[in-house]
Protein backbone atom coordinates (compact mmCIF):
# COMPACT_ATOMS: atom_id res chain seq x y z
CA UNK A 1 0.00 0.00 0.00
CA UNK A 2 3.01 2.53 0.76
CA UNK A 3 4.52 1.47 -2.25
CA UNK A 4 1.25 2.24 -4.04
CA UNK A 5 0.38 5.79 -2.65
CA UNK A 6 4.35 6.69 -2.78
CA UNK A 7 3.83 6.25 -6.83
CA UNK A 8 0.96 8.13 -7.05
CA UNK A 9 2.57 11.12 -5.11
CA UNK A 10 5.15 11.17 -7.58
CA UNK A 11 3.02 11.08 -10.45
CA UNK A 12 0.80 13.74 -9.49
CA UNK A 13 3.88 15.56 -9.07
CA UNK A 14 5.17 14.67 -12.61
CA UNK A 15 1.30 15.90 -13.64
CA UNK A 16 1.27 18.89 -11.63
CA UNK A 17 4.46 20.08 -12.89
CA UNK A 18 3.31 19.18 -16.92
CA UNK A 19 0.81 22.15 -16.44
CA UNK A 20 3.51 24.41 -15.69
CA UNK A 21 5.86 23.13 -18.30
CA UNK A 22 3.46 22.61 -21.53
CA UNK A 23 0.91 24.91 -20.37
CA UNK A 24 2.69 27.80 -18.51
CA UNK A 25 0.00 30.73 -19.61
CA UNK A 26 -2.92 28.62 -18.13
CA UNK A 27 -0.89 27.76 -14.94
CA UNK A 28 -0.32 31.33 -14.29
CA UNK A 29 -3.91 31.97 -15.15
CA UNK A 30 -4.84 29.48 -12.77
CA UNK A 31 -2.34 30.84 -10.26
CA UNK A 32 -3.61 34.18 -10.35
CA UNK A 33 -0.44 35.12 -11.83
CA UNK A 34 -0.62 38.46 -14.36
CA UNK A 35 1.39 38.62 -17.32
CA UNK A 36 4.15 41.40 -18.19
CA UNK A 37 5.14 43.30 -21.32
CA UNK A 38 8.01 40.43 -21.14
CA UNK A 39 7.94 36.92 -21.34
CA UNK A 40 10.07 36.21 -18.56
CA UNK A 41 6.94 34.92 -16.38
CA UNK A 42 6.37 32.06 -18.67
CA UNK A 43 10.24 31.20 -18.48
CA UNK A 44 10.03 31.01 -14.79
CA UNK A 45 6.25 28.90 -15.02
CA UNK A 46 8.54 26.37 -17.41
CA UNK A 47 11.46 26.31 -14.77
CA UNK A 48 10.10 26.26 -11.14
CA UNK A 49 6.62 25.61 -11.26
CA UNK A 50 7.20 22.93 -14.41
CA UNK A 51 10.44 21.54 -15.14
CA UNK A 52 11.40 21.39 -11.24
CA UNK A 53 8.50 18.89 -10.49
CA UNK A 54 8.50 16.63 -13.85
CA UNK A 55 12.32 16.41 -13.28
CA UNK A 56 12.08 15.80 -9.01
CA UNK A 57 8.89 13.27 -9.84
CA UNK A 58 10.71 11.35 -11.88
CA UNK A 59 13.84 11.16 -9.92
CA UNK A 60 12.10 10.18 -7.06
CA UNK A 61 10.41 7.13 -9.44
CA UNK A 62 13.16 6.24 -11.07
CA UNK A 63 15.94 6.09 -7.31
CA UNK A 64 12.45 4.21 -5.77
CA UNK A 65 13.90 4.46 -2.40
CA UNK A 66 12.04 5.58 1.01
CA UNK A 67 14.32 8.89 1.51
CA UNK A 68 13.79 9.87 -2.38
CA UNK A 69 9.83 9.44 -1.39
CA UNK A 70 10.54 11.59 1.96
CA UNK A 71 12.70 13.87 -0.02
CA UNK A 72 9.70 14.84 -1.73
CA UNK A 73 7.47 15.06 1.19
CA UNK A 74 10.25 17.85 2.26
CA UNK A 75 9.40 19.62 -1.13
CA UNK A 76 6.12 19.62 -0.56
CA UNK A 77 6.46 20.39 3.11
CA UNK A 78 8.38 23.79 2.03
CA UNK A 79 5.71 24.65 -0.62
CA UNK A 80 2.69 24.54 1.96
CA UNK A 81 4.68 26.70 4.45
CA UNK A 82 5.33 28.90 1.99
CA UNK A 83 1.21 29.13 0.88
CA UNK A 84 0.77 29.21 4.40
CA UNK A 85 2.43 32.24 5.15
CA UNK A 86 1.33 33.46 2.34
CA UNK A 87 -2.19 33.24 3.95
CA UNK A 88 -1.16 35.07 7.07
CA UNK A 89 0.64 37.89 5.02
CA UNK A 90 -0.76 38.18 1.88
CA UNK A 91 -4.55 38.03 2.17
CA UNK A 92 -4.64 35.73 -1.84
CA UNK A 93 -8.20 34.12 -2.19
CA UNK A 94 -8.32 31.86 0.70
CA UNK A 95 -10.05 29.00 -0.63
CA UNK A 96 -7.89 28.70 -3.90
CA UNK A 97 -4.68 28.97 -1.10
CA UNK A 98 -6.17 26.48 1.29
CA UNK A 99 -6.77 24.18 -1.19
CA UNK A 100 -3.48 24.44 -3.28
CA UNK A 101 -1.73 24.45 0.38
CA UNK A 102 -3.84 21.50 1.88
CA UNK A 103 -3.03 19.23 -1.11
CA UNK A 104 0.67 20.00 -0.57
CA UNK A 105 0.52 19.35 3.71
CA UNK A 106 -1.14 16.21 2.83
CA UNK A 107 1.16 14.86 0.31
CA UNK A 108 4.12 16.44 2.54
CA UNK A 109 2.68 14.34 5.72
CA UNK A 110 2.01 11.35 4.13
CA UNK A 111 5.44 11.19 2.15
CA UNK A 112 7.21 12.30 5.64
CA UNK A 113 5.81 9.90 7.63
CA UNK A 114 5.02 6.74 5.55
CA UNK A 115 9.09 7.35 4.34
CA UNK A 116 11.42 8.78 7.02
CA UNK A 117 10.93 5.55 9.15
CA UNK A 118 12.05 3.02 6.59
CA UNK A 119 15.25 5.35 5.15
CA UNK A 120 18.58 3.61 6.24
Amino acid sequence: MVSVLNITAAVLTIGFGLFGFLAPAYTANALDLAPTNSTMGLSEMRASVGGLFVVTGIAVLWLNAPMAYAMLGVVYAGAALGRFLSVILDNPPLVKALTFGGIEAVLALWLIVANLNKAP
